[in-house]
């Protein structure tokens, strides 16, 4: 999920939200403002239902931030990559560039998210109550208990064993711990998504048929969507599987064709392509000393008529360098994933010592899964050890 507004950095760790957050925060302010807190007080205004609404609809994000953050800011603690954080439409998400190095580390990531949520739950909860003790307004006291019972059931909730959600993650965790492979605990951890997803939108379309409004159709949503990501974890584990041990080096197209940003598109073409026939559909652009500066693609040249071509330089229209992934050659193929970019079409140039030495292509990825595939299903054995093997 991309964020579609920045919100700046929070501890070094960038902060998005994306556009769909609205959907969620516009039915928390409207359920707060119009039925939980005139619940609590006949005579409460409606400015006043409003006001507090929204208070307690900011709060409840600033919760799910705070969750998020701990998950990044852990992360980054045992040697992980942080992209950023976006909000949206579900919750909150931190994108992470890489794996947990092992399930100890696994487990604190994960289990760090559900923690502060429950802390947070239960001071909301004690402020709550400090206010009724006190005697402080009606209003006072039900913000801060309905923000301490929303955060106290988005932990709880986040504790199910079954990935997408934290639970699945510590699941996961100790699989790895008690088996000793991280893949396929991933994948069983991944189907207990699968499965709880489904009871999710069988327990909402129940709902939606027996009881009057919108719940039934938000819990049809939620087990949608975690059905879905289960299932892209599930394969995306698979990959790793299939991938885990290789190096870059080990899979990447060695000595690339080079170009310069002041190189006009149509002489690319020309010069290139079509005059030394080479096979290469990237391009990565460099400076003098044949260090990177962006990538060139076909398919960023499409859009360009003739007189376009000719007019246009290579570094007009190739991706910039902090749009792409740079990887070493040592470095593992399964740490570089989480970084190709859509810009790039799923590329990563390889360099050595800062200059350029390779790329790693889609493609060059799925020969090797497919090889691994092939390995599996022939011998039984080894996917790492085969492929090593096989390759020339």
């Amino acid at each position: 999920m991309n964020e579609t507004i920045r919100l700046g950095h929070i501890a070094g760790v960038r902060v998005g939200v994306n556009w769909t957050v609205l959907v969620i925060f516009s039915l928390i302010l409207v359920g707060l403002a119009t039925v939980q807190f005139p619940l609590v007080d006949e005579d409460l205004s409606t400015a006043a239902a409003w006001v507090a609404g929204l208070l307690g609809a900011l709060a409840f994000f600033a919760s799910l931030l705070a969750h998020e953050l701990a998950h990044a800011l852990v992360a980054r603690r045992n040697g992980i990559e942080v992209e950023g954080i976006v909000l949206w439409l579900f919750g909150g998400v931190a994108k992470l560039q890489g794996e947990a190095p092992n399930p100890e580390a696994d487990l604190r990531i994960a289990g760090v998210g559900p923690l502060v949520s429950l802390l947070l739950g239960l001071a909301f909860g004690a402020v709550a109550i400090a206010l009724a003790w006190f005697g402080a307004g009606a209003l006072s006291v039900a913000v801060f208990g309905w923000l301490g019972l929303i955060n106290i059931v988005l932990a709880v909730f986040n504790l199910v064993p079954a990935s997408p959600l934290d639970g699945g993650r510590i699941l996961r965790a100790i699989l790895w711990q008690l088996r000793g492979d991280r893949t396929t605990a991933a994948i069983t951890a991944a189907k207990a998504g699968r499965v709880f997803g489904f009871i999710l939108i069988g327990l909402g379309l129940l709902q939606a048929v027996f009881i009057p409004g919108l719940g039934g159709l938000w819990m049809v949503l939620i087990g949608w969507f975690l059905t879905v990501a289960a299932g892209a974890e599930e394969q995306q584990a698979r990959v790793h599987g299939s991938l885990g041990g290789l190096r870059v080096a080990d899979l990447m197209t060695h000595d690339p064709v080079t170009v310069r940003a002041d190189v006009t598109v149509a002489a690319l073409l020309d010069e290139y392509i079509l005059q030394k026939r080479n096979r290469f559909s990237a391009f990565p652009v460099v400076d003098d000393d044949q260090r990177p500066v962006g990538l060139i693609t076909l398919n960023r040249i499409k859009s360009l008529d003739a007189d376009q071509r000719r007019a246009t330089t290579v570094g007009d229209i190739a991706c910039s360098g902090d749009e792409i992934a740079i990887a070493g050659p040592e470095e593992a193929v399964t740490a570089v994933l989480p970084r190709l970019g859509t810009c790039a079409d799923g590329r990563a140039i390889v360099t050595h010592e800062g200059r350029v030495v390779g790329i790693l292509s889609p493609t060059d990825i799925a020969r090797m899964i497919q090889i691994a595939e092939v390995w599996q299903g022939g011998t039984g054995g080894s996917t790492v050890r085969g492929i090593h093997d096989i390759r020339p």
